[in-house]
């Protein structure tokens, strides 16, 4: 069984990377994907829309996960969500999972206390000024907690930068990009690249073996 699932949880940049106007974010192409590797088999994929309208930006984020074997499904993972930002600033996140058949949800609007986070494990709370949802696309998650959105709990993990190195992506080239090692309350590795655009995500399973994405 896949434990640590909120991991995957993660939105993307490509490598081509227009700036929203005025918005102060670092806003990749229309679209990214990665696929969801394990012992080199292809698990699922976790696709992202950016939509744009003046300051106005809008993240859609797809995941599709399924272990099996043969035709016998041992745990599927879904999850959808939207993230809605003006300027550089989140006003809004709705996101819904299903966790093997478990319904799991996350909203979050801003007032004028800031951004009001309710999940399915955490009851209400304006979240700290620098905390953003765990959906990696954005470089500057890093520099505050995380706000899981498959379940809302506010996460502080501890960022160690390990340092520049080659990862795969899913077309079979090669990519550098700068590490950096999640541990504490997640433990996750993340890549992005020169142009801050987020590149790949490992993290270990009960089993020992590694969860990986290769960028599409």
């Amino acid at each position: 069984m896949i434990e640590r699932r909120e991991l995957l949880l993660g939105g993307a940049m490509l490598a081509a990377m227009p700036a929203l106007s005025r918005a102060g974010l670092p806003v990749p192409g229309d679209r990214l994907g990665f696929d969801i590797v394990r012992k080199g088999a292809k698990l699922g994929t976790h696709t992202l829309a950016f939509e744009r309208s003046g300051d106005a930006l809008t993240v859609r984020i797809a995941i599709d996960l399924m272990v099996k074997i043969g035709f016998i499904t041992l745990y599927r993972f879904a999850h959808h969500a939207t993230e809605s930002w003006v300027g550089d600033q989140l006003v809004g996140l709705q996101a819904v999972s299903s966790d093997n058949g478990t319904p799991q949800r996350v909203t979050a609007r801003r007032d004028a206390s800031g951004l009001v986070v309710e999940g399915t494990k955490a009851p209400r709370y304006t979240a700290p000024a620098n905390a953003l949802p765990a959906t990696h696309w954005n470089r500057r998650e890093l520099d505050g907690p995380f706000i899981n959105v498959q379940d809302g709990r506010l996460m502080h993990p501890k960022i160690a930068a390990i340092g520049s190195n080659l990862i795969p992506t899913a077309a079979g080239t090669q990519i550098r990009a700068n590490h950096f090692a999640l541990t504490g309350d997640v433990q996750t590795d993340l890549w992005y690249d020169a142009r801050q655009s987020w590149a790949g995500l490992s993290f270990k399973v009960m089993d020992g073996s590694t969860i990986r994405y290769q960028r599409q």
